[in-house]
């Protein structure tokens, strides 16, 4: 019994250090930063972790966009938008890729999807 007691109570501690080990050697989620306007500010690889069709962000002029529920109302291809999904974005909306850009309703539809801004490693420079 006293055995039986000591094994359970090794494993025990055995259990909850691995448990301590593990969160201390996994990374840590970076929590988006505030920036003075109040806006949650994100690095590109928390974007990044939003690169599907179900979980849709981009960068749009420093802007990052959750842009999920508008895919399905998008009016081209869905992969043509879904390309896009967790990346730095702006010439892509620019032009279309094409050279052509958005219409004003394509502008005015985009501050409803705000979510917050980049930080500058988000960020692409010209």
């Amino acid at each position: 019994m006293r055995r039986l007691f000591a094994v359970a109570t090794l494993s025990f501690w055995f259990a909850v250090a691995a448990l301590w080990l593990a969160a201390w050697l996994s990374p840590a989620e970076e929590a988006p930063q505030v920036v003075a306007s109040g806006e949650p500010r994100y690095v590109a690889a928390e974007v990044a972790r939003h690169d599907r069709a179900e979980d849709c962000w981009m960068i749009i002029d420093g802007v990052v966009y959750d842009l999920t529920a508008y895919l399905p109302e998008h009016p081209s291809r869905p992969d043509v938008i879904e390309a896009w999904c967790g990346r730095e974005a702006s010439e892509a909306y620019r032009s279309k890729m094409r050279g052509r850009a958005h219409s004003p309703y394509a502008d005015g539809l985009l501050p409803g999807y705000r979510i917050g801004v980049a930080a500058v490693d988000a960020v692409s420079t010209p």
